[in-house]
């Protein structure tokens, strides 16, 4: 990532663009990237931009809150790379993604641990040299399930949590807790195949492309603000499991792809609705 990242999300007005990379260039910073988009039906103002130079830019901060309209959120980002947890269960497609990218250092984050509610993954986590956690479900209700898991989680004090095909419902209380903060991937093209079974219902419709779809997380299920989206095409010699199997290679894929732009700052919530600087 670049030294510092800019993020404005603030009322439109004339002029934005102006005042704020002139407020960069007064203070001796040089712009590297800036993307921008206004909202013309909510009169909303968005911007994104990547600069270097002088150490300590929080003045920056200090003065556009000042000069930008009211009910404007500024936020400046360092390059640290931003700490993940990732949730699982027993499918292995998409982590295993995730842990290879952040093998290669193709994640613009730090995977600090994969909690699982089954010992099926231990295995895969364990030569990367991340912690694996195993918290089962078995004999108790989902709440306290979900209490023993937000432990495990606040030990690594992350910024995002990642689903990683986590079959499990997750309670208000929970989405809550770490609300915005959850990135869920949902095997199909939404809103179309809702519930159990997507691949079956995909091929008892005949259907000619299949999807995934990465979101956050909000109480109402598979409804969140959409990050990233794919397809791809299948005709009628699929079986289910062929689009199944076809299903799992998007799935990694948007996943990834929906993590790396988080991480990257290039994601923001608008309403029910994502602005996504690519």
């Amino acid at each position: 990532m670049p030294p510092h990242i800019l993020r404005i999300d603030c009322p439109d007005e004339q002029g934005l663009v102006h005042k704020i990379t002139g407020v960069l260039f007064n203070a001796g910073y040089n712009i590297l990237d800036n993307q921008e988009f206004v909202d013309l039906e909510a009169k909303r103002f968005f911007m994104r931009t990547a600069f270097e130079g002088p150490t300590a830019p929080d003045r920056v901060v200090s003065y556009l809150e000042q000069i930008l309209p009211q009910d404007s959120v500024v936020k400046l980002v360092s390059q640290e790379r931003q700490p993940i947890v990732i949730l699982a269960t027993s499918e292995a497609h998409c982590l295993g993604d995730l842990l290879i990218r952040h093998f290669s250092g193709e994640l613009p984050g730090e995977i600090k641990a994969v909690i699982a509610n089954h010992e099926t993954l231990g295995a895969l986590v364990k030569p990367f040299g991340i912690p694996f956690h195993c918290v089962s479900h078995k004999d108790i209700d989902r709440p306290e399930h979900e209490k023993r898991i937000a432990e495990v989680i606040e030990g690594y004090r992350p910024e995002y949590i990642v689903l990683a095909k986590f079959m499990r419902i997750l309670t208000p209380s929970f989405v809550a807790r770490y609300r915005n903060r959850i990135i869920n991937i949902h095997h199909s093209f939404l809103p179309a195949f809702i519930g159990a079974k997507p691949y079956h219902q995909a091929y008892q419709r005949g259907v000619k492309i299949i999807g995934a779809t990465a979101h956050i997380v909000t109480d109402d299920l598979d409804t969140g603000p959409i990050i990233a989206q794919n397809v791809i095409p299948v005709n009628h010699a699929y079986t289910a499991a062929a689009m199944a199997q076809a299903g799992r290679d998007v799935e990694k894929i948007v996943l990834a792809r929906a993590v790396k732009l988080v991480l990257e700052e290039r994601v923001f919530l608008h309403g029910n609705r994502t602005v996504v600087f690519e």
